[in-house]
């Protein structure tokens, strides 16, 4: 099969190679899915250019999230999978063998029906982010009659968490860079969106809420955002946060959040709870079917320009970078 490889750490043009690798089998378990479109995440070029550690595999055919349609079965699985159209996610964890190829082997469980009304390319944008911003979002109970503030509203997480949170019954605000970013994050369903090169957001967040706060944060950005956050949750509130690339180290005032009872999520989708990831897996299904979700398409590039496909998500666009395997 065509694949794309790096068999060290470093930049997209040093280190990533394109030609032929074994096509690889099924094993108990598993589904092997020909892939229609592969997606990065940031997390995929910090990976590989070593900002996550050290190579754990003499290979690695790099991306977590895809779709495509199974085409082989391994043992106890049932044969009425085969043709399925599918979305995958985790598909590299635990494992050296991604997306970034023509064929890719999962867990039964990491490959999800794709609904009639979704194409590949948009199957392809969910995985990680759409995991993320659902734990994020749903990670303490529902969130029907809540105020939720959504950082960074037109990222690939921040967008599919305004959406969780606006199709579960909150009110939605979120806050962005500029105005393309402000059109997206409003058409994800934000109720209002701040600028916050432009604007003093706790204090708009104040104006908004008549005072009151906000019973929840998604948070891109916690350290950063840590001492506004705390001004503008209510007592009992939550930051849910999913990274802190600003400031990876924060302090923590204690006594601050104490005294406001606040709870500080960390969330990791590998690491989520299994029920978690399923119950994020039953409510996207649900939502796609009904047509309810929107995608962010930012670029998408064949597999021999991987290196540039790396080089457009280090970027920082709007929107997922995806590869297809059969342009």
């Amino acid at each position: 099969m065509r694949a794309a490889w790096y068999t060290k750490l470093g930049s997209a043009p040093e280190v990533l190679e394109v030609g032929e690798q074994d096509t690889p089998v099924p094993g108990p378990g598993e589904v092997r899915v020909r892939v229609r479109a592969s997606g990065i995440n940031p997390v995929d070029v910090k990976r590989r250019a070593g900002g996550r550690g050290a190579l754990d595999s003499a290979l690695v055919v790099p991306h977590f999230d895809g779709a495509g349609v199974i085409d082989q079965v391994g043992d106890d699985v049932d044969s009425g999978r085969l043709g399925n159209r599918v979305w995958l996610y985790e598909a590299q964890w635990g494992r050296n063998l991604g997306t970034a190829a023509e064929f890719a082997t999962v867990p039964e469980s990491r490959a999800v029906p794709l609904p009639a009304n979704t194409t590949f390319l948009e199957g392809a944008c969910l995985g990680i982010p759409a995991l993320t911003a659902h734990r994020c979002v749903y990670g303490d109970g529902p969130v029907e009659g809540q105020t939720v503030l959504v950082t960074g509203g037109a990222g690939a997480v921040g967008a599919y968490a305004i959406q969780c949170a606006k199709l579960g019954g909150a009110r939605v605000l979120s806050t962005v860079s500029g105005d393309e970013k402000a059109r997206v994050a409003r058409a994800a369903g934000a109720e209002a969106v701040i600028n916050y090169r432009e604007e003093d957001v706790p204090a708009r967040v104040a104006e908004l809420t008549e005072g009151e706060g906000l019973d929840r944060i998604v948070d891109v950005e916690m350290g950063g955002n840590l001492e506004a956050s705390i001004a503008m949750l209510k007592p009992n509130g939550v930051i849910s946060a999913y990274a802190s690339e600003g400031e990876p180290q924060p302090a923590v005032p204690f006594y601050t959040l104490l005294y406001k009872n606040l709870t500080v999520r960390f969330e990791l989708v590998f690491l989520m709870p299994e029920d978690a990831k399923q119950k994020a897996v039953e409510d996207l299904t649900k939502w796609l079917a009904e047509g309810e979700m929107r995608h962010t398409v930012a670029e998408r590039f064949a597999l021999e320009n991987i290196v540039a496909a790396h080089e457009a998500v280090e970027s920082g666009p709007i929107g997922k970078v995806l590869i297809d395997p059969g342009i």
